[in-house]
C-alpha cells in the first residue's frame, strides 16, 4: 500500500498547475514560518514522508522499549565510574552528571534516528541531550497539510500529522512539578538557553511564541546573559524557573568559567534544567556499545534484550582489545581493518556528521588512515552497517524547479518522557542524513487508505 500511495502522490505531481500551486504555497509557508536553516529551505521537497499506520505502531513500541533500557543504563551509571568511563564521560562531565536534577527522567525530551525499510527497523544514533527539530516539524506539518497536492491526496488517504510543541511544554511543566515536589502556584517562567546567533534561532522563536500563547512567559537568552544571586537564576531581573536547555555541554564547557550562573543555579537546586546534564550519559554514542555488549545484558529484561538485538547495530568502543561479535572472539582493531565493507567509525561525542568515516565508501588506504585517526583520538566507536532506507523525492532547486532524486530517508521519532509523541524525517543525497551537512527535513505523516 505504501508504494501505491507514493506512486499516487507522484502521479498527482504530473498535473503542472497542481504542482506549481503547491510549490508556491510551500515557499510562502516556509518563508512565513521562518523555516530557513543557514539561509536555505529547510524542506526543499514537494512531498512529505509517509509511514503506514501499522508500521508506525511497531516503531512506537520498539522506541519505547529501547528507551526503557536507556533509563536503566542511566540508573546503573550514576556513581559507577567503570560504566561512566565505558560511556566516555570525562572528569568534568562526571561532576555535572553527579548533580541531582530533582526529577527522575534521564532525558525528558529525546530523538531516536532510525531507518525503516520493508523488512527491518534499525537505529543508528540518538540525541538525548538537546534534540532540535520539534518546532520546525510542527510548522512544516501545518504547511504541508495546506498544500493543494496534499488536499488532493487526502481525498484517497487518511493522513495524520504530529504536534510536538504541546508535548514539549508538557514535558517542561511535568519536570518542574517533580522538581518542586508539588504543583506550582503560578505558571513557571521559561528561558530557552543556547549560544547567540545560531541557525536554530528561528526554532527558539517558534517555541517562544507557542509557550507565551499558552500563558508561560518565555525568554530566549545565552548563558552569559544569566545571573545567579544565590537564590534565583535571573534574566534581566526576571526570575527563571525552568531552563529549556538547548545549549550542548560541549559548547558550555569552554565558557563555563565566564558564564557560571547556569551551573551555579543548577547545582544549588535553584532552577529546573531540561534536559539536565545527566542526559550526557545516554547522548554519548557509546550508549550503543553498552546496549549491545553482553557484559551489561543483566541490566535489561527479555523484551528490552530482544529489541536491542533486533534494532540496535552492534557497536564497540574502538580500541585495542578482544571482544565478541556474533559469538566469535575477535581482535577489534584488526577485525575492523578487515571488515570495512560493513563498518563505520564515528566519534563518541560529536554531531552534524563531523569525523565520521564510512568503511564501504572508503578505499583501503582511506580506511587505514581512518583507523589511525580513531586510535589517536581515543574516543571513537566502530559500528556495524544497518540496512538504510531510500526513496525517490521531488526535490526543489534554488530557483524552484524540481526533479525526482533518490534520498536517504532517516526517520526520527521524538520521545517525550519516554513516550513517542511526534516525528520528522531527514533526507539526504549522501550517506549522512543531517541538516548541518546539507540534508533537508520533511514532516512525517501516518497514512492509511480510506474505507
Amino acid at each position: 500500500m505504501l508504494k501505491e500511495a507514493v506512486a499516487h502522490y507522484h502521479q498527482l505531481l504530473e498535473d503542472f498547475d497542481l504542482a506549481e500551486s503547491s510549490r508556491l504555497a510551500l515557499d510562502e509557508g516556509l518563508e512565513d514560518a521562518k523555516l530557513i536553516f543557514g539561509g536555505r529551505r529547510l524542506s526543499p521537497y514537494l512531498r512529505p514522508h509517509f509511514v503506514l499506520e501499522s508500521d508506525w505502531r511497531r516503531v512506537v513500541s520498539i522506541c519505547e522499549t529501547v528507551w526503557s533500557a536507556l533509563q536503566k543504563v542511566k540508573d546503573a551509571a550514576i556513581g559507577n565510574d567503570e560504566m561512566l568511563n565505558e560511556l566516555g564521560i570525562t572528569d568534568i562531565e562526571k561532576d555535572l552528571v553527579a548533580i541531582d536534577p530533582k526529577y527522575a527522567r534521564v532525558s525528558p525530551t529525546a530523538r531516536l534516528d532510525s531507518f525503516l525499510t520493508e523488512n527491518s527497523y534499525s537505529f543508528v544514533e540518538l540525541n538525548g541531550e538537546s534534540p532540535a527539530g520539534i518546532a520546525y516539524a510542527d510548522s512544516a506539518t501545518e504547511i504541508f497539510k495546506s498544500l493543494p497536492i496534499m488536499q488532493k491526496f487526502s481525498e484517497k488517504y487518511d493522513v495524520q500529522g504530529f504536534e510536538g510543541r504541546p508535548k514539549m511544554l508538557d514535558v517542561l511543566v511535568r519536570a518542574y512539578e517533580e522538581f518542586l515536589g508539588h504543583e506550582p502556584e503560578k505558571n513557571p517562567v521559561i528561558a530557552i538557553v543556547d549560544l547567540k546567533d545560531l541557525p536554530t534561532q528561528q526554532e527558539f522563536e517558534l517555541f517562544q511564541n507557542y509557550f507565551q500563547t499558552n500563558g508561560y512567559t518565555t525568554f530566549i537568552c545565552s548563558p552569559d546573559e544569566l545571573e545567579f544571586d544565590g537564590k534565583n537564576l535571573l534574566y534581566k531581573e526576571a526570575v527563571v524557573d525552568i531552563v529549556y536547555k538547548r545549549l550542548l555541554v560541549n559548547e558550555y564547557l569552554p565558557i563555563i568559567e565566564s558564564a557560571p550562573a547556569l551551573l551555579n543555579a543548577y547545582r544549588a537546586g535553584a532552577v529546573c534544567l531540561v534536559n539536565n546534564f545527566r542526559s550526557k550519559i545516554v547522548h554519548k554514542k557509546a550508549i550503543f556499545a553498552v546496549l549491545t555488549n553482553e557484559r551489561y545484558a543483566h541490566l535489561f529484561n527479555e523484551a528490552e534484550l530482544n529489541a536491542i538485538q533486533a534494532h540496535i547495530p552492534w557497536t564497540r568502543k574502538f580500541r585495542e582489545e578482544k571482544t565478541i561479535n556474533r559469538n566469535e572472539t575477535i581482535e577489534l582493531v584488526e577485525w575492523t581493518r578487515a571488515n570495512k565493507a560493513k563498518l563505520v567509525l564515528k566519534p563518541n561525542d560529536d554531531y552534524g556528521g563531523h569525523g565520521i568515516y564510512i568503511g564501504w565508501a572508503s578505499t583501503d588506504e582511506e580506511w587505514d588512515k581512518a583507523i589511525n585517526v580513531a586510535l589517536e583520538n581515543g574516543d571513537y566507536l566502530v559500528q556495524e552497517r544497518v540496512q538504510t532506507s531510500k526513496e525517490m523525492f521531488p526535490m526543489l532547486d534554488a530557483v524552484g524547479n524540481w526533479q525526482m532524486i533518490e534520498q536517504l530517508v532517516d526517520l526520527d521519532p521524538l520521545l517525550f518522557n519516554g513516550v513517542v509523541g511526534s516525528a520528522f524525517t531527514r533526507l539526504s543525497s549522501s550517506e549522512l542524513a543531517n541538516v548541518s551537512s546539507g540534508g533537508g527535513m520533511v514532516p512525517t505523516f501516518i497514512i492509511r487508505e480510506k474505507e
